[in-house]
């Protein structure tokens, strides 16, 4: 059966809807604040500004006192209202999409790092170019996973699983241009390396932004594809 907003606000309980729509609302807010660290941690990417930087470093305790809140409210959910059926499915999903959001912050924590230690080791040869593409892809798939969990779009959430293999390729391509990058000047071997740690955070905040995608598909219609093949989910997509 796939589910719509609109489901989640037909207990005999008010008090149960408010909290069920306090819980997501509160979640939604967290991702808009990683959202905001992510764009902070690549502007920072783009003008090689470390205080920009530093100022993300300094607010990923923000996120992880968003996360702890959170999961204290769905432990209190679970505890009070016993949930079932789609409830349940909804606070599962929350707690899981809540985890992928903290590890953003992280990934994004970390970016803002490895600008400040180029910074401090000087101009990269590469410019960040690879830094400033991939960085731009993600922050889309992670601005269109949320998007589609606030929608409960399946079909957007497809198309944000389809992206992250796009952006693999393309982690692929920037690694061997960085080495590349290494071999030709051995001067810049460590800002190029940090680069390349930099890189990697990135990568990774495609694959939570492919989480919470996934996490849209199990709520609305009750498929775990989480370790499927990327054809499989066409079948998906024709029940919609």
């Amino acid at each position: 059966m796939t589910l719509k907003q609109e489901d989640y606000q037909q207990h005999i309980s008010g008090r149960f809807n408010s909290e069920l729509e306090s819980l997501r609302n509160h979640m939604l807010e967290m991702g808009g604040k990683v959202e905001n660290q992510l764009k902070s941690a690549l502007d920072a990417v783009v003008m090689l500004d470390s205080g920009e930087a530093e100022l993300v470093v300094a607010r990923d305790n923000e996120v992880n006192q968003m996360e702890m809140a959170i999961d204290d409210e769905c432990a209190t959910i679970i505890a009070r209202r016993q949930p079932t059926a789609s409830d349940l499915r909804l606070v599962i999903a929350i707690i899981k999409v809540n985890t992928d959001l903290e590890r953003i912050g992280d990934e994004a924590a970390k970016v803002a790092k490895q600008v400040i230690r180029i910074t401090e080791a000087g101009a990269s040869p590469s410019s960040c170019v690879e830094l400033k593409h991939i960085g731009n892809r993600v922050a889309d798939m992670l601005q269109q996973s949320l998007d589609a969990f606030a929608r409960l779009d399946v079909e957007q959430a497809i198309a944000v699983l389809k992206r992250d293999r796009e952006v693999d390729k393309e982690y692929g391509s920037a690694m061997r241009s960085l080495v590349t990058f290494m071999m030709e000047d051995p001067r810049a071997i460590s800002s190029i390396l940090n680069e390349m740690w930099a890189l990697r955070s990135l990568e990774r905040i495609g694959d939570h932004a492919c989480n919470i995608a996934e996490r849209v598909i199990y709520l609305v219609k009750g498929h775990d594809v989480r370790h499927g093949r990327l054809e499989e989910l066409a079948d998906i997509a024709d029940e919609i």
